[in-house]
């Protein structure tokens, strides 16, 4: 005997009459002193001699519903994992768990319930995480292929024709451009259709791509359609296209473009539909209303989606099935991480364009106290002074909120009660604008089309205009709050400013003086690199911020995989690849199960290539 402890249970009588003297037992759980005397309180408790489910070894904790403990649905679950785990069919063939050095189904099953030590259970979430992105990727090489096996109108675009369009653009092209423009061109020229992922930092010039790529579509035809995700942002791609496309020496007229838009007069938008179904548009810039909208194309060749995160599946689906097979394009300008490109986004050919244009000045970034405030108003002052401008971002519409404004995070001061404050203590001699999501669409345009034309000398906002607002006049970006945005939206937000010649300042304060979540925020003093800041953002707060509305069905898919984990992407998209290019239609007796359950996880290429892959 090595000393003495007294145990009590509390409501649970059978315990004594389990309890008999000479047997020997086994106790888990918290002891503790009492009137200077050891103490266990309501313990789990096994004999020794029998199976050791709920002490002296790893224990599964399962989540329960009313009236379930965990001692029962414990012994429970070790039957049906001890009966079934030999008897599950493991899909995966020897050669490739051989290779990617993975135990068997059977082990993993087993010892992820019951693991026989640490590196047991380690080894077991490693072969299930590892089953996870490997089915994603097959998947993704499934439907990847079916899209490709489709055909497309052809469109070759002759070097002295595209030479000639680059000439007419007000500025050259990037290195980075460059290589973007000819991997179109090679695109629209295959035979298959287009599927690009054109991701960019903020301001890598994503738009002049987009425009040559209508211009060698159109210029043979056929119709483009161009989707955004606010009218605000398609006004801006519908001046920007206007600019670059018509005009003398252009391949479109004015009249054979258009905006459409929520708010466009039903009149308008009868006339759009009428020339876009008899073939007289062959550009049409718009929002939603693209696809909510009776449109038919009468021969849309190139569909183009900006800021894809902020569309559905279906969303896509449905402007691409506006013409039939036609190339498709989506931009970004959230850079995407090495892991989730890799996975979420592998159906779609990725061109990076990692090159700002020349002259464009790094955007002067500060961290500031609360307390430093001032500071902050003092420098917009002394900016509106020279004739310039300034965003100030909230998270919240209105004091109160419990909901955070679109893409806004929980919490912090309101943009409402701050326009007012602000207008009529810091700045009564100035002209305060203020937009948010709660706004009718053409209560936002006007918003913006005052700031923009320069009537209002600061702009009060919440995170809708982290997309695509394009005010080359503003040179300062404040953001309350900082601390409850990721470095990737701080990041977008920080691109609304810089745009002009004038030297731009991005300010951020946080909510406190909390130096951990400021040594978090100085990666935005330290770097304007986008791609790098969405590295550390994955890192830090997940893959959210990122998906947009893919997350809801790829993360449903991963249970134990991180997609931060770039090193099992890699390994299990390497299998994949070995894999599929062996036996792509896995036909192979030992691929059935594998093909099952690709169906069942509904990734299959034939169905999903019956949409959108996108």
């Amino acid at each position: 005997s090595t000393g003495a402890l007294r145990l009590t249970w509390f409501n649970q009588p059978w315990i004594g009459k389990r309890l008999r003297n000479g047997i020997q037992v086994v106790l888990s759980g918290k002891v503790d002193q009492y009137l200077g005397r050891l103490v266990m309180n309501n313990p789990e408790i096994e004999q020794l001699e029998q199976q050791n489910l709920h002490t002296n070894r790893i224990v599964p904790v399962y989540s329960l519903t009313a009236k379930i403990t965990q001692r029962w649905l414990r012994r429970l679950m070790h039957q049906v994992v001890s009966y079934w785990s030999p008897r599950v069919p493991d899909p995966l063939p020897k050669g490739l768990r051989r290779s990617a050095d993975l135990v068997d189904l059977s082990t993993a099953l087993l010892q992820i319930h019951f693991p026989d030590s640490w590196e047991q259970l380690k080894v077991a979430r490693h072969r299930l995480a590892f089953d996870e992105i490997f089915l994603l990727q097959l998947g993704m090489f499934s439907q990847k292929r079916a899209w490709q096996e489709r055909t497309a109108r052809v469109f070759e675009t002759p070097q002295d024709w595209l030479e000639t369009q680059v000439a007419h653009l007000p500025f050259n092209l990037t290195n980075a451009q460059q290589h973007a423009l000819e991997e179109v061109r090679t695109d629209l020229a295959s035979g298959h259709p287009m599927n690009r992922l054109l991701q960019g930092d903020v301001g890598s010039g994503k738009t002049v791509i987009a425009a040559l790529a209508i211009a060698m579509v159109v210029c043979h035809g056929p119709q483009a359609a161009l989707m955004a995700p606010t009218s605000v942002l398609a006004e801006q791609h519908y001046a920007n296209l206007q600019r670059l496309l018509t005009g003398v020496d252009g391949v479109l007229t004015e009249a054979q473009m258009c905006l459409m838009v929520g708010y466009t007069p039903e009149s308008e938008k009868r006339a759009i539909r009428d020339g876009l179904a008899n073939g007289e548009i062959k550009l049409v810039i718009g929002t939603h209303a693209l696809i909510e909208e009776p449109v038919a194309f009468a021969d849309l060749q190139l569909a183009i989606i900006d800021e894809q995160h902020r569309f559905g599946v279906e969303q896509r689906a449905t402007l691409r099935q506006k013409g039939r097979d036609p190339h498709l394009m989506v931009m970004t300008a959230t850079p995407i991480p090495r892991s989730l490109a890799l996975t979420v986004y592998g159906d779609l050919d990725l061109l990076v364009m990692d090159e700002m244009p020349p002259g464009r000045q790094a955007i002067n970034t500060h961290v500031l106290l609360p307390r430093e405030r001032e500071r902050a108003y003092s420098l917009i002052r002394s900016q509106v002074e020279q004739g310039r401008q300034a965003f100030i971002i909230y998270p919240l519409v209105e004091e109160g909120d419990k909901e955070p404004d679109e893409g806004s995070p929980d919490g912090g001061r309101a943009a409402v009660e701050e326009h007012q404050r602000l207008q009529s203590q810091i700045f009564p001699q100035l002209k305060l604008g203020l937009m948010h999501g709660r706004l009718r669409p053409e209560e936002k345009d006007e918003v913006m089309t005052r700031f923009r034309d320069g009537e209002d000398n600061i702009l009060v906002s919440t995170s809708v205009v982290e997309v695509g607002v394009d005010v080359p006049n503003a040179t300062v970006m404040l953001i309350e709050g900082a601390n409850r945005f990721g470095l990737a939206q701080l990041h977008q937000f920080r691109g609304r400013v810089g745009r002009g010649q004038d030297q731009a300042y991005c300010l951020l304060i946080p909510e406190t003086d909390d130096s951990a979540e400021n040594e978090r925020l100085s990666a935005m003093v330290e770097t304007n690199d986008g791609f790098l800041l969405a590295e550390r953002d994955l890192e830090q707060r997940g893959p959210g911020d990122f998906l947009g509305t893919r997350q809801s069905g790829y993360t449903q898919q991963l249970h134990l995989a991180s997609l931060t984990d770039v090193q099992l992407i890699e390994k299990a998209q390497n299998s994949a690849r070995t894999l599929f290019e062996y036996d792509p239609n896995l036909a192979l007796p030992e691929h059935q199960a594998l093909a099952a359950l690709l169906i069942d996880s509904g990734s299959g290429g034939k169905e999903a290539a019956k949409g959108d892959i996108s």
